[in-house]
């Protein structure tokens, strides 16, 4: 019964969230539609080259920041992060201390994640985006039994705020990641997904919570 009334207590804060977030663009689109701008072609080439020179600047330094801290392992097996987990916008590939990344600098736009399956790799830039927004990054690699991959599909698929897709190099088959928390689980059956998915999914750690997981990178 407890676990009934903590999973429709999850279903209806992601509900809110997600209320939340279809407003938020119906602004965005009102504020585009009424927008209108008119540049001077040396202005473009001026704030271009700014622009590119502080993202440039920014990016040199971006990799640093990211690597300070180390993950702590809990009794529940969750490892979290403790340390600087910075949050700029960048343009180049970030170095992060962790595979799959749990945090750091990250690409302007996020990885879509309303229940997102991926079959290929995607950028760890926008996962990581994606996880600033709440959302849980679900990884496998090789290792992962077929099954156990079509059944982390089908869940994902399910679940708001989530995304998955094959990380090679990571060292365990199923590996649970979100802003700041990771942990492995051994299977799709396993309960630590769901307890992981209830915790983590729009969590306590969210940085942005409420923030889109829609009209991103797909």
């Amino acid at each position: 019964m407890a676990a009934k009334k903590s999973s429709d207590s999850r279903k209806a804060r992601i509900e809110e969230m997600r209320r939340a977030e279809r407003s938020r663009e119906r602004r965005n689109r009102i504020l585009t539609i009424g927008a209108s701008v008119v540049i001077v072609a040396g202005l473009v080439v001026g704030g271009t080259f700014l622009i590119r020179s502080q993202s440039d600047s920014s990016d040199a330094s971006s990799d640093a920041k990211a690597t300070s801290g180390k993950f702590v392992t809990g009794d529940d097996g969750v490892k979290t992060w403790k340390g600087e987990l910075t949050q700029n916008h960048v343009t180049k590939t970030v170095k992060y201390p962790a595979t799959p990344p749990v945090g750091g600098d990250h690409d302007p736009a996020w990885q879509n994640c309303n229940g997102d399956v991926y079959d290929k790799a995607i950028r760890n830039e926008n996962a990581v985006h994606s996880m600033e927004h709440g959302a849980v990054w679900v990884t496998y690699n090789d290792k992962a039994s077929d099954a156990d991959v079509k059944a982390l599909a089908e869940k994902v698929k399910k679940t708001p705020y989530t995304l998955m897709s094959p990380v090679e190099d990571q060292k365990d088959p199923i590996m649970l990641s979100a802003w700041g928390a990771q942990r492995t689980v051994t299977s799709a059956s396993d309960p630590n997904l769901d307890k992981f998915f209830e915790t983590y999914v729009q969590g306590k750690q969210t940085p942005e919570p409420g923030a889109a997981c829609t009209n991103g990178v797909s």
